[in-house]
């Protein structure tokens, strides 16, 4: 499907494997949030994917004006976006002021490379604070998260996997909007094991994987 409009935000496109105490992270690009028009559609906002390459060649920011083709996600559950494998991508106009600055929250300065996430790590960042001030901000991150329930057996069978999603902040962190909010829980392959994770990362996990598109 064929879209254009304004970008009205930027941030990265990671998605988080869980195995009781263990996690892994898969660092696939951007997601931008678009208002403006889809195929025949009314004018509405929507979530757009992109790859790392495009977004080192583009350098799209907040108050962009851009257009591109896009795919539906074929699972819902994995991607935060509702349309992924964009190809065409292009700058149509750039945001009419210099750029936004670094002054937040929400800060919309340029989206870093991906490595930069990584190598930052994160902080578990309360879902509602999220909805009510961080969707647009470049170091909010909504994550699809899938969870190994027996992680002696790595099968993905529907009885061996939950999913959900959680949101992390990779920013400052003497941020004035930033709430941790509640632990998050891992449950494990007995019904009374139960993994608490306080969300924090350092950053550099060994199994973390950077750069991976068209998923």
């Amino acid at each position: 499907m064929t879209w254009q409009g304004k970008i009205v935000a930027v941030q990265p496109r990671i998605r988080l494997t869980r195995s009781y105490d263990e996690r892994q992270h898969t660092y696939l690009g951007y997601v931008l949030g678009i208002h403006g028009t889809l195929g025949s559609q009314p004018e509405s906002s929507f979530l757009v994917a992109i790859g790392p390459k495009a977004h080192e060649e583009h350098k799209a920011q907040v108050g962009d004006h851009v257009a591109g083709a896009s795919a539906p996600v074929a699972d819902p559950e994995l991607e935060t976006a509702g349309y992924y494998k964009t190809s065409e991508l292009q700058i149509l106009a750039h945001a009419q002021s210099s750029g936004p600055g670094e002054k937040g929250p929400p800060f919309h300065a340029l989206a870093p490379s991906l490595e930069t996430y990584r190598a930052k790590g994160h902080r578990r960042l309360d879902a509602r604070t999220y909805a009510a001030k961080c969707t647009t901000c470049v170091w909010g991150c909504k994550m699809p998260v899938e969870i190994i329930i027996d992680h002696w057996n790595r099968s993905r069978a529907s009885d061996n996997v939950k999913r959900r999603f959680e949101t992390f902040c990779y920013g400052p962190k003497d941020c004035s909007a930033y709430s941790a909010g509640p632990v998050r829980k891992v449950q494990g392959r007995k019904k009374w094991m139960v993994h608490e994770d306080d969300g924090d990362s350092t950053g550099q996990h060994s199994g973390d994987t950077v750069g991976q598109q068209w998923e």
